[in-house]
């Protein structure tokens, strides 16, 4: 496997995985807009990593499941990176677009990165798909829209994930339903002229969307922390959710999750995003 020499690029990364993202050109150049990407992609990696070393060494593991994995550039840089020096671990890429599936499993032949998998299918899906073990390590969702976050965090909990990383994009499922009711108990109270306006009711939507789900880990056993993921200038969908499984289910953390759903009239959001909550 081609050694990598350019300083900006991680010692012993396979400079043949880098060409085939189009991260190197085939000379083996990185431009601007690469390094930008990369940087990123590393920045990431940082965290899973530290998560990753957190984990009991067990036989085959650690499995990693990559919710909309598109191309697959974290899948691969996480297999290159950790998995290909550790010897072990599985990556499965899951991902709906059969051709984006298809082109994963070719270059992870020609790369003999014969520790990953890929499934065209759903987030949602998933978590009663035969092909994946019954316990995953760690969870990933990379720019999962909207919903597909949820289906992520729901796969996770049914696989009892030590861990997730995700990173939400175009949360509209609760601006939808903040605009149908209009949050009747606060329509008299100054508190409306957060979503009076529809881009505010797209940003309140998706900032309220994200503390629904780090309380609805919370409550499920996790330790939650919120981050960047990269500058601002790079990316207006920068919020990383990090979480820990702890089994310490937080009660209060369930509480608060209520009050807001019944603060907002967002309640018949409950039973499908935020199912088996604590009494």
């Amino acid at each position: 496997m081609t050694a990598v020499t350019d300083p900006d690029l991680r010692p012993g990364q396979s400079v043949d995985l880098l060409k085939e993202l189009h991260i190197l050109t085939r000379e083996g150049k990185l431009n601007q807009d690469s390094r930008r990407k990369l940087k990123q992609v590393y920045h990431l990696h940082q965290f899973i990593a530290k998560l990753l070393d957190e984990l009991p060494a067990e036989d085959g593991g650690p499995t990693i499941a990559d919710h909309g994995a598109g191309k697959s550039y974290l899948g691969f840089i996480l297999y290159d990176l950790t998995l290909r020096t550790l010897g072990r671990g599985h990556v499965y890429g899951i991902e709906t677009r059969s051709e984006l599936v298809a082109r994963s499993q070719q270059l992870a032949h020609r790369l003999r990165f014969e520790r990953m998998s890929f499934l065209a299918i759903s987030a949602a899906d998933a978590a009663q798909e035969q092909a994946l073990p019954e316990r995953i390590d760690l969870v990933t969702a990379l720019h999962a829209c909207d919903t597909a976050t949820d289906d992520a965090i729901a796969f996770g909990l049914r696989k009892q994930a030590r861990a997730m990383v995700l990173v939400p994009c175009c949360q509209a499922e609760v601006a939808a339903t903040l605009r149908q009711n209009k949050a009747l108990s606060l329509s008299r109270t100054p508190l409306a002229e957060l979503w009076r306006h529809p881009l505010h009711t797209r940003e309140i939507g998706s900032q309220l969307t994200n503390v629904l789900r780090c309380l609805y880990l919370e409550a499920s056993g996790y330790q939650v922390t919120v981050t960047e993921l990269v500058g601002w200038e790079h990316s207006l969908k920068n919020e990383l959710i990090l979480a820990k499984f702890t089994g310490q289910k937080k009660r209060s953390a369930a509480q608060r999750l209520r009050a807001l759903l019944g603060e907002f009239g967002l309640q018949e959001l409950e039973a499908g995003r935020f199912p088996g909550l604590p009494a």
